[in-house]
């Protein structure tokens, strides 16, 4: 391949125009390549694997793009550009390779582009997007008009590469993490900060150092550097005419006094000792307030006024993804934030600190496998602002795994630092379930890593819209959490995640809340104690309403009757008839229920089901509104009540006997013994099956042989062939396999179709 200065057709930037094509044109950095030489009046194609919103608005612009990597769709292009994304044996590099074709690396064209005007480089390990947008920025505000070329999306200044053919000067970020760096011959450079970072690509930090000091050497003008990093300084000091900036006083251009208003960085501008005046950074940090002191350097010595600067200062937006706030109220603020270096990710949770919330939750996707295996100590010490983690695995970009590296890798480095808040997360998938359990009122949640982390939290920003709203429906007395485990909501100890789980207090909120998911067109699925459920690992989407507490747990007697919410456990029931004389009601003792659940599954023990002794029912339809029906009025079938399959029970009524209490207390201590001898103390949801009317399912399974049998931590209980228990850890998945075992094995050997009677919801994981 032949290098930019070798080339024998005319440079990328003349009078000429030329046939481009641009290898991986989707990517930030190679959009801006195509941006600007279409702005040129280049014939520019393009290929990469994925169309992006990017590369449909550079089509409109006149880009001929391409799905996929063929060589013949570059057949007539005069010159190629590729990133260092692409690897070595794309089709279109080999032939260009192979036809002596010029190619030239995203930088290159880069550079070449910028001798067309008087070059500023923005260069550093972090920042260099943000400081970049804000100079090209401040000197647009200042009447400069540049042209610019930033890696990432720049919301205020409309696009992230522009050619002006107004101004001279065109700000560039440097990327420093392929040594392209040294393609650059600006007029100033702009040096943020120097340290180990890329390490697959560099040896060391004097290899680093190398590749900045051959910038520095051939910029032609002005090396503006901050002060306030060692090696920068150490690289930079001794050269002539070098303009210092940062927060030291030994700085020729100072910040001080720096304060956190309203998430705007407020701070006073001095000049060798002189007050320029007060800057209002409309970004958080004092990392940012760092940069934007080298950028009024910069902008004060092209002869922009302060007054000036500091009004442009005051209307900068930063680059997407640096501190960009996804969701804020008065209980939360979700953050995202593009940091993937232990440093640039203790800056930021060091401003996330600062803004007053109560805890800073954090979760964490690492970036390259080389990246995580180089720095795994410093990652370590870099958390110690956040009140928890979440770190989930590797963003590989272009990299192959390395044996031994993963996001574990620096989850136990985290905790090896002492940290105590620290979950390692593998499924990507389930990053914002996790943060979204642990939300509390007045937390701030922070999402960070380079890759596609910031996802997760738009997914935790867009639920978090829903449960607030659920939350002023069922008001202060009621409670909404997002992606609760239902396993812990279950009797069998297993299932996923309810998206919404809400606990309403009254029938005034659970009425509302209907209707609010009825106008919403969100699914609705109520829980009581979970004791005849089986809930799939993928959850149940939509909100899950768990009424308890305040009227859901009354129980009322009035002469001979029981009024109960369906909160009330049917224990309680059973014993407030015992309080007042009223018998008939022990074999509620021996159900692990609730009211809600006894009503919807007629459920019943000891020869007695739960109609036998209702007198009236009051339920909500739909719409929330109310309805009361006496027990003539219902129908009722065995392990059945088909009017709860569109409507919402909210209490009932319970006709008891009076009766001797020595008697009352023989039958509940009957129950008593008959759960303990004939039903496992295990983890269960009670009866898996239906008794089949040729034999009960429990005598069934037995004479089948099935008894004790296990599929993972599932197993057939050895007391009772028709309860499947959970030996610790079981899955959903693992209790629905044994389920499906143990009827096939009835209806290969009995001709028996085994009928469930515990209830399966919710989606598979």
């Amino acid at each position: 391949m032949k290098p930019v200065s070798e080339l024998d057709l005319p440079k990328l930037l003349t009078h000429e125009r030329h046939r481009i094509h641009l290898i991986g044109v989707a990517g930030s950095g190679m959009s801006g390549i195509a941006a600007l030489l279409l702005e040129l009046g280049h014939n520019v194609s393009g290929s990469d694997k994925v169309s992006t919103l990017e590369t449909d608005r550079l089509q409109r612009l006149g880009l001929r793009f391409r799905e996929q990597h063929r060589a013949e769709d570059a057949a007539d292009a005069d010159v190629i550009v590729f990133s260092s994304a692409i690897k070595i044996d794309n089709p279109i590099l080999m032939s260009a390779r192979d036809s002596g074709k010029p190619v030239v690396r995203r930088a290159e064209a880069l550079a070449v582009i910028m001798r067309g005007k008087r070059g500023i480089v923005i260069a550093g390990m972090h920042g260099k997007t943000t400081t970049s947008a804000m100079t090209a920025h401040v000197l647009r505000e200042g009447g400069v008009h540049p042209s610019h070329y930033i890696g990432g999306e720049i919301p205020i200044l409309g696009t992230n590469a522009h050619w002006d053919p107004r101004g001279e000067y065109f700000v560039a970020e440097g990327d420093e993490s392929d040594g392209t760096l040294r393609c650059f011959h600006p007029e100033h450079s702009l040096i943020l900060n120097i340290e180990e970072e890329h390490l697959d690509f560099y040896s060391d930090l004097a290899a680093i150092e190398k590749v900045f000091a051959q910038l520095i050497e051939q910029t032609s003008g002005t090396v503006f550097y901050n002060t306030d990093d060692l090696n920068t300084v150490r690289l930079c000091a001794k050269r002539k005419g070098a303009i210092s900036f940062g927060l030291s006083e030994e700085a020729d251009y100072r910040g001080a006094g720096v304060e956190l208003r309203d998430f705007a960085s407020v701070f006073c501008v001095y000049r060798r000792g002189e007050q320029l005046g007060e800057a209002v950074l409309n970004v958080p940090g004092q990392h940012h307030v760092q940069n934007a002191v080298g950028v009024i350097a910069l902008a004060t010595e092209l002869g922009i006024p302060f007054e000036r600067i500091a009004t442009s200062l005051r209307r900068f937006e930063h680059a997407r993804r640096r501190f960009e706030i996804k969701y804020e109220s008065d209980r939360f603020l979700l953050v995202d934030d593009y940091a993937h270096h232990p440093t640039e990710i203790r800056a930021t949770l060091k401003t996330a600190r600062s803004a007053g919330r109560k805890r800073v939750l954090t979760m964490f996707q690492p970036h390259r496998y080389s990246r995580t295996k180089a720095l795994c100590k410093e990652f370590g010490r870099a958390f110690d602002d956040a009140d928890r983690v979440v770190v989930t695995d590797v963003y590989a970009a272009s990299e192959s795994p390395i044996s031994g590296i993963s996001g574990e890798t620096i989850a136990s480095e985290i905790t090896a630092h002492g940290h105590r808040g620290v979950s390692y997360q593998p499924r990507l998938e389930s990053v914002h379930h996790d943060l979204g359990n642990m939300l509390d009122s007045g937390d701030l949640v922070l999402s960070l890593g380079a890759g596609n982390i910031h996802e997760q939290l738009s997914l935790l920003a867009a639920d978090l819209v829903i449960a607030e709203k659920l939350k002023a429906i069922i008001t202060t007395d009621g409670e909404v959490r997002l992606y609760e485990p239902l396993s812990k909501h279950t009797t069998l100890r297993v299932g996923g995640p309810a998206q919404f789980w809400v606990e309403p207090r009254n029938e005034n909120s659970l009425a509302e809340l209907l209707r609010f998911c009825q106008r919403e067109n969100l699914p609705l699925f109520v829980i009581g104690r979970g004791s005849n459920l089986l809930v799939r690992d993928g959850g149940i989407r939509g909100v899950v309403v768990h009424p308890c507490g305040g009227d859901f747990d009354k129980i009322e007697v009035t002469g001979n009757e029981i009024a109960a919410g369906v909160g009330a456990k049917l224990k309680e029931v059973a014993y407030a008839g015992k309080a007042t004389g009223l018998g008939g009601l022990e074999w509620m003792e021996g159900i692990p229920g609730s009211v809600g659940g006894s009503l919807r599954m007629n459920a019943g023990a000891m020869g007695v089901q739960t109609f036998e002794n209702v007198v009236r029912v009051r339920y909500l339809d739909a719409n929330g509104e109310a309805h009361t029906k006496i027990r003539k009025e219902l129908e009722v079938h065995y392990r059945n009540f088909p009017l709860l399959e569109n409507n919402f029970a909210v209490s009932a009524v319970f006709r008891g006997q009076p009766a001797p209490t020595e008697e009352i207390v023989r039958k509940l201590e009957a129950s008593q013994e008959k759960r303990r001898t004939s039903q496992p103390a295990a983890k269960s949801a009670g009866c898996i099956f239906k008794n089949p009317d040729s034999c009960p399912a429990g005598k069934l399974v037995d004479e089948l042989e099935l008894k004790n049998c296990r599929v993972g931590k599932a197993r057939v209980s050895e007391v009772h062939g028709n309860f499947i228990v959970n030996d610790g850890g079981a899955t959903a998945a693992e209790m629905l396999e044994l389920i499906e075992k143990i009827k096939s094995v009835a209806r290969a050997k009995r001709g028996i179709e085994l009928e469930t009677e515990v209830q399966i919801v919710g989606e598979p994981a």
